[in-house]
């Protein structure tokens, strides 16, 4: 039930994406594991865009980090201002260290975290059971 900014300043609910699979990536910019699983989301919002949406929250990046990074990283899907939400994190955590991804099945209810790194076939073999 949360409503957050994305790096373009357009709200974004996360109610909204009912009915689909979510997977909630956090990471920063600073982080070299975050950096290598990235082309794996792109991949995966490519592939699965009609039944899975990728949400990337950077978690205390400033804005203007957050659109050259993007573009840099061809990232696919929306990126999110985590930046003091520390309610998001609360909400979705602990997160005691990123990367940290949380699939969240079509009606809205997380069903599992992962801490680290994370392959594409790591997270195809997360998505695929709610899809």
């Amino acid at each position: 039930q949360f409503t957050m900014q994305d790096m373009n300043g357009v709200d974004v609910k996360l109610a909204s994406f009912k009915g689909k699979v979510i997977l909630l990536n956090f990471w920063a910019t600073w982080c070299g594991p975050c950096r290598a699983e990235i082309p794996s989301l792109v991949e995966l919002q490519k592939q699965y865009g009609d039944q899975l949406v990728v949400l990337g929250v950077s978690i205390d990046d400033p804005l203007n980090k957050l659109k050259p990074y993007a573009t840099e990283m061809h990232m696919n899907y929306p990126v999110l201002v985590g930046k003091d939400r520390q309610d998001v994190q609360d909400a979705f955590g602990p997160l005691f260290g990123i990367p940290v991804s949380v699939f969240v099945d079509r009606d809205g209810k997380i069903w599992k975290r992962h801490s680290g790194i994370a392959s594409k076939d790591q997270f195809e073999r997360e998505i695929k059971a709610p899809l």
